[in-house]
C-alpha cells in the first residue's frame, strides 16, 4: 500500500515537472515536488513541537496533546513513521524548519508578517486574542490606560513583547516592560502570576481558560488585542505537502477528530466530575470485597486499595476521564489493553481492580531499588498519577543534587515539583522534560490522609 501511494505521489509530480514550458518553471516545479518526495522516500515524518498542556505531554506512560494526536493522524494518512523533536522556544522550532530539520511544526504558532512572508500557515485553529494575566481581587486592573505604571513580563522575541511595545506607545511609554529569557515559557510566567512572583504577563484567551482550570484565582478578562490567525508551519517550497495536508484536512474523519481533540485538550475540565454511589452500611465502598481479594497480590492493605480507587473515581465504575482513562482504578487505554481489558469490560469493576492490581504490581518492579517498602508505595502512588517517567527524572535529580532518591516527603518529592523550572527540566539527568508536579504530590498525600482515615474507622 505504501509502495502504490508513494508511486501515485511520485506520478503526481512528475506530471507537474513536464507540463511546464520553460525551464525555469520546470526547476520551481522540481522544487516544489522534491520536499514531498524526500519525505516519502525517507518514509518517516519528522515535526517539530514543544512540551505543553496542549501540544505534546507524557501522562501515565501515554504520549498526549492536541498537536501531537494530530501530526499522528497525518502520519498514518501518509502510511509513514512520525519522528518527534521537542524545541525548548519557537525560535528553535522555526530554525530547524528553515535548516531542513524537520518537515512541519506542529504547535500553535501566531501568524505575523515576518512568518507569512518565509512559512505557509496549514491546520488552522480558532482565532484567540491577547489578555492581561493577573490575580483576581479588587484591585485587578480593568482597562489598557490601567497598566501606566505597571510592571508586565513577558518572554523577550515574543508576540507579547510586540503587543506590549504597542500598547505602551498608546498610553504614553509608562509600562514598566521585563523581557524575560525563552528559558521560561508562557505557562511558566502565567504560573509565577498565580503564585504571586509577579503581578501580570500576556497569553491568549484560549491558554488564559485552561490555566484557570487550574488556578482559579487567575483574572484573564482584559482583552490586551485582537483576534489572530494561528496554525502549523511548512516551508513554502512544499507545496506538494501543503496539497496533502489539504486534502486530509478536508476528509470527514480529520475533521471529526480535529473537534474531538479540541474539545478534550482546550474546553474539558480535568477534575472528575463528582456523582452519588451509594455505599453499603459500615463499608468504604459498595466494592470492598473486591480491594480485599486483590490487595492480597501486591501484599497491600485493602484500604490503601481502596483509597486509589476513591481519588481516581469516586467509586464511580462508568467514570471516563478527559484524557480518556477509564473505570474505577482510571485506567488508560492502553494500560487496560495490556491486561487484557477492551471497550466494555475496562468498565466491569472487578475486572478494572484487578487490571489496575497488575499495573501497581509492574511499577512495584521499576521501583524495586526503593528498598523501604513505606517509602517504595509513596512512589508507586506517584507514578500512579503520571506515570514513571517523571518520577524517575525526580529521582534522578535528587540523586545529583545530594537529597535520597529512595524518600519521598522532601527529597524526590521535591524535585518533581522542581520540574515545572526551566533549570530543572532542561538538566541533563532529565529525560522527560516538562512536568506539573503540583497535581501527582498533592494526589500522593491525599491518598496517604484517605488511607490514615479508613484505618481509624471503627
Amino acid at each position: 500500500m505504501k509502495k502504490y501511494f508513494s508511486l501515485i505521489l511520485i506520478t503526481i509530480c512528475i506530471s507537474m515537472f513536464t507540463s511546464c514550458g520553460t525551464k525555469k518553471s520546470d526547476e520551481s516545479a522540481l522544487q516544489s515536488s522534491k520536499d514531498l518526495n524526500q519525505i516519502i522516500k525517507s518514509d518517516t515524518l519528522r515535526v517539530a513541537t514543544m512540551y505543553g498542556s496542549t501540544s505534546y505531554f507524557l501522562f501515565r506512560d501515554e504520549l498526549l496533546g492536541f498537536d501531537y494526536e494530530m501530526a499522528e493522524n497525518i502520519a498514518n494518512f501518509l502510511h509513514l513513521n512520525l519522528e518527534i523533536s521537542i524545541a525548548h522556544t519557537q525560535k528553535e522550532m522555526v530554525q530547524w524548519l528553515e535548516e531542513g530539520r524537520v518537515d512541519m511544526v506542529a504547535y500553535n504558532v501566531i501568524e505575523t508578517k515576518e512568518l507569512r512572508q518565509k512559512y505557509d500557515f496549514v491546520l488552522a485553529q480558532e482565532d484567540s486574542y491577547q489578555v492581561l494575566v493577573q490575580k483576581m481581587g479588587v484591585s485587578s486592573l480593568s482597562d489598557v490606560t490601567q497598566l501606566s505604571g505597571k510592571t508586565v513580563h513577558v518572554n523577550a522575541n515574543s508576540i507579547f513583547l510586540e503587543r506590549l511595545k504597542s500598547l505602551n506607545e498608546e498610553i504614553g511609554g509608562t509600562i514598566k516592560i521585563v523581557q524575560v529569557a525563552d528559558s521560561l515559557s508562557n505557562d511558566d510566567l502565567i504560573d509565577m502570576v498565580s503564585s504571586g512572583k509577579i503581578n501580570y504577563t500576556l497569553t491568549y484567551h484560549n491558554v488564559a481558560m485552561l490555566h484557570k482550570i487550574y488556578s482559579k484565582t487567575l483574572d484573564c478578562h482584559m482583552p490586551v488585542g485582537f483576534d489572530q490567525k494561528n496554525g502549523w508551519l511548512i516551508r513554502k517550497q512544499s507545496r506538494d505537502l501543503r496539497k496533502v495536508i489539504d486534502k486530509w484536512q478536508k476528509l470527514s474523519d480529520t475533521e471529526h477528530l480535529q473537534t474531538n481533540l479540541f474539545h478534550k485538550y482546550w474546553e474539558k475540565s480535568p477534575f472528575f466530575s463528582l456523582r452519588k454511589v451509594k455505599i453499603p452500611k459500615g463499608a468504604i465502598s459498595p466494592y470492598d470485597q473486591f480491594f480485599k481479594k486483590y490487595a492480597a497480590l501486591i501484599n497491600w492493605d485493602w484500604r490503601l486499595l481502596a483509597s486509589v480507587a476513591f481519588h481516581e473515581s469516586r467509586f464511580d465504575n462508568q467514570e471516563v476521564s478527559w484524557v480518556g482513562a477509564a473505570g474505577l482504578m482510571q485506567l488508560m487505554p492502553r494500560t487496560a489493553e495490556n491486561f487484557g481489558l477492551d471497550n466494555t469490560t475496562i468498565f466491569e469493576p472487578e475486572l478494572n481492580i484487578e487490571a489496575g492490581v497488575q499495573y501497581i504490581k509492574s511499577l512495584n518492579l521499576v521501583f524495586r531499588r526503593v528498598e523501604n517498602n513505606e517509602e517504595r508505595i509513596k512512589f508507586i502512588l506517584a507514578a500512579y498519577n503520571s506515570g514513571p517517567a517523571h518520577i524517575l527524572d525526580a529521582m534522578a535529580l535528587a540523586a545529583k543534587y545530594g537529597k535520597n532518591p529512595q524518600v519521598w516527603f522532601n527529597n524526590v518529592e521535591y524535585f518533581l515539583l522542581k520540574k515545572s523550572d526551566p533549570q530543572f527540566y532542561n538538566d541533563p539527568v532529565v529525560k522527560y522534560g516538562y512536568f506539573r508536579g503540583k497535581v501527582t504530590v498533592k494526589y500522593v498525600q491525599n491518598i496517604l490522609d484517605t488511607y490514615s482515615k479508613y484505618l481509624n474507622r471503627k
